[in-house]
C-alpha cells in the first residue's frame, strides 16, 4: 500500500533538501514547505513546493485539509547561537512558537509521525566534553533553548495522544551531497568547514581560530562533525522505525569521535592545495572545549549506518560545492 504525504519543513534548508532528495529517491510523496528566508527552492529536488511560513496556521490548516498528510520532518528553525543571544524573542518566535502551532494542526489532523531536527546546543557544555542522551539537558543559549523546548512539546503531546516522535539531537552537520547536486549556499553561514572552504576558494580574505589554548591536544576545540548525507539517511531510517512501531525517542546524531579546529584547517589546505589565511583570536564566551557525541544509541535504535565518517570526504564534498559557488555555476542555486 502507497505511503501517504510526508510534510518537510524548512525542506528548502540545508539539511533539509538533503532528506527532501533522499525521500524522493525512496519513492516518497514529499510536500515541503519553506519560506526561503535562508533556503532555495532549486535545492528541493523532489515533490511538490509551498512557500510559506510554519507559524502559519492558517495555511497549515490549508495544507493539512488538501493533502493526505502522516508524517511531519520538521527543519525550519533560525540556527546562528549568537544571534540568538542577541535576539532571543526571534529565536523563540520562530524555533519554539511556530513549533507549537506546527504540532496543533499536525495533531488536529491526526499525523502519526514527528521526526524533528533538535541539536547538541541542549547540553550546554556537559562535563567531560561528551554527551548521551542520557547526560542533563543545560542550554545555555536561546538557541539551544527554543529547540529543548519543542522536544519537550512533542514529548508532553505524544503522551496525550499526539504523533509518535524521534527527536535527533545533530552535532556539527557538515559537507554535501556527494555527486554535486545539492550543497550548502546559505549566504553568512557560520559552520567552520563551509568558512574554511570559502577562504579556500576566496570568497573570504581568511579564517579565525577562536581559542588556541584550550586543554586539547593541539589547543583548539574539539568537535564531532557529521556529513549532511549520512544525517539526511538518520532522518529516513527514524522513518521507518516508526512506521514500524517504534516508540517516541530522543537520538544523538554525531560519529562519537571530534576533529579540532586545527584538523579541519589542515584538511581544508590539504583538499585545496593552497595555504589559509589563517588569525588566531581569543576563545569566544561559551564554546566547550570539546563536544563529542555518545552516538551508540542512534545505531542501535535505527540501525543506522553512516558512509561518509571520514574528514576528508567531509571537506573535499564542501569544497566541490564551494567552488560551484565561485565559479558562477547556477546549479549552486546563489542567491547573495
Amino acid at each position: 500500500m502507497k505511503n501517504n504525504k510526508i510534510l518537510v519543513t524548512g525542506g528548502a534548508g540545508y539539511i533539509g533538501s538533503h532528506v527532501v532528495r533522499q525521500l524522493g529517491m525512496a519513492g516518497e510523496d514529499v510536500l515541503t514547505l519553506d519560506n526561503l528566508s535562508t533556503g532555495f527552492e532549486a535545492a528541493v529536488t523532489a515533490g511538490e513546493f509551498i512557500v510559506g511560513d510554519t507559524g502559519d496556521a492558517a495555511l497549515l490548516e490549508r495544507l493539512f485539509s488538501a493533502h493526505n498528510i502522516d508524517t511531519v520532518m520538521h527543519f525550519a528553525a533560525h540556527t546562528i547561537v549568537p544571534e540568538s543571544v542577541s535576539d532571543p524573542l526571534k529565536y523563540y518566535r520562530n524555533n519554539t512558537s511556530s513549533s507549537r502551532t506546527l504540532l496543533e494542526a499536525a495533531a488536529n489532523h491526526g499525523v502519526k509521525n514527528f521526526v524533528f531536527s533538535s541539536t547538541a546546543a541542549v547540553y550546554g557544555i556537559p562535563a567531560g566534553g561528551r554527551a548521551s542522551e542520557d547526560t542533563a539537558t543545560q542550554p545555555i543559549n536561546p538557541y539551544g533553548t527554543s529547540k529543548l523546548m519543542t522536544e519537550w512539546m512533542l514529548r508532553d503531546l505524544a503522551i496525550a495522544g499526539g504523533p509518535k516522535y524521534v527527536a535527533l539531537r545533530y552535532f556539527n552537520v557538515a559537507g554535501c551531497e556527494p555527486s554535486g547536486t545539492i550543497g550548502q549556499s546559505t549566504p553568512k553561514a557560520t559552520l567552520l568547514v563551509k568558512v574554511a572552504c570559502e577562504a579556500a576558494t576566496g570568497k573570504r580574505p581568511g579564517v579565525s581560530i577562536f581559542g588556541t589554548d584550550f586543554p586539547t591536544p593541539d589547543g583548539t576545540g574539539l568537535r564531532d562533525y557529521i556529513h549532511v548525507d549520512d544525517l539526511a539517511t538518520a532522518h529516513l531510517d527514524a522513518l521507518r522505525y516508526l512506521r514500524s512501531g517504534g516508540e517516541a525517542t530522543i537520538l544523538n546524531c554525531g560519529y562519537g569521535h571530534g576533529y579540532s579546529v586545527r584538523d579541519v584547517l589542515r584538511a581544508v589546505e590539504k583538499a585545496s592545495g593552497d595555504k589559509l589565511n589563517i588569525a588566531e583570536e581569543p576563545r569566544r564566551a561559551g564554546d566547550p572545549p570539546e563536544l563529542i557525541a555518545v552516538a551508540d544509541r542512534v545505531r542501535d535504535v535505527l540501525g543506522w549506518t553512516p558512509k561518509f565518517d571520514d574528514l576528508d570526504t567531509i571537506v573535499r564534498t564542501s569544497l566541490n560545492w564551494e567552488r560551484k559557488i565561485a565559479a558562477g555555476d547556477p546549479s549552486a542555486y546563489w542567491a547573495a
